[in-house]
């Protein structure tokens, strides 16, 4: 596999639009500049199995991101479903506890299929303000890597956090976890949007992250392919 493949391999574009149809026609712009394309609440919740669909459609793997959590019966029986829909990411809520992580892990097992489960650790719009306001006295990256531990011990295969994160869980989890990073964009990009824990990819690879994930600074681009194909030029470079 060359390098530049890797690199495109590593870039998630999140499918953050209305309805199937303007989906697709934002997913057909950037699909050949990504190697996984990923549908969320807003998309799955309109259009059900056909969103999750489409990014196999055009050649991309699929990253259902619907942060699962729930009681572990209810969990459980949403993952095997997930399974059936041949989906290669999946995610739900470390905070939900172990036995609804195990449970979620042993499912995919059962089904037998090729499936990550990606516990979400700290969402990137949360600070240490929200935190404190939760009951949480623990910074962020702190309380990150405590949720991504306990998601490893019960079966979890990779973890969601921010680029502030990503080297902490990285050492923490070791090389084999899969460690995804939203809340990306370019250093010289001065908005952030909601997301309140931001970097660069660049950042995100060398500090340890597999996968990429970016939705709107792709999505409201003049031209999407061209951002999408210089954040895997940057993810080249990064690795070296």
């Amino acid at each position: 596999m060359t390098a530049s493949l890797t690199a495109r391999s590593r870039l998630a574009f999140a499918l953050d639009y209305p309805n199937l149809s303007e989906a697709k026609a934002g997913a057909a712009i950037v699909a050949p500049a990504v190697g996984v394309l990923k549908v969320g609440l807003e998309l799955f919740l309109r259009e059900g199995p056909a969103a999750a669909r489409l990014p196999r459609e055009l050649g991309c793997e699929t990253f259902l991101d619907l942060k699962l959590h729930d009681i572990p019966e209810t969990v459980e029986r949403a993952v095997a479903n997930a399974c059936q829909l041949g989906v290669n990411y999946l995610t739900l809520h470390a905070s939900g506890g172990k036995r609804m992580l195990e449970q979620a892990s042993v499912r995919v097992e059962k089904e037998g299929v090729k499936l990550t489960l990606l516990a979400v650790t700290v969402l990137t719009s949360l600070d240490q303000s929200d935190l404190l306001a939760m009951g949480v006295t623990d910074s962020p990256s702190t309380h990150a890597v405590r949720l991504a531990k306990l998601a490893q011990s019960a079966g979890i295969g990779g973890c969601v956090c921010s680029v502030a994160e990503v080297a902490n869980l990285r050492a923490a989890l070791g090389p084999s976890a899969v460690l995804v990073t939203p809340g990306i964009r370019f250093a010289t990009d001065a908005r952030s949007d909601d997301q309140k824990r931001v970097g660069s990819p660049k950042d995100a690879i060398l500090a340890g992250s597999s996968l990429l994930v970016v939705g709107r600074p792709i999505r409201d681009a003049a031209d999407p392919k061209d951002v999408a194909t210089r954040i895997v030029q940057e993810i080249a470079l990064a690795e070296g």
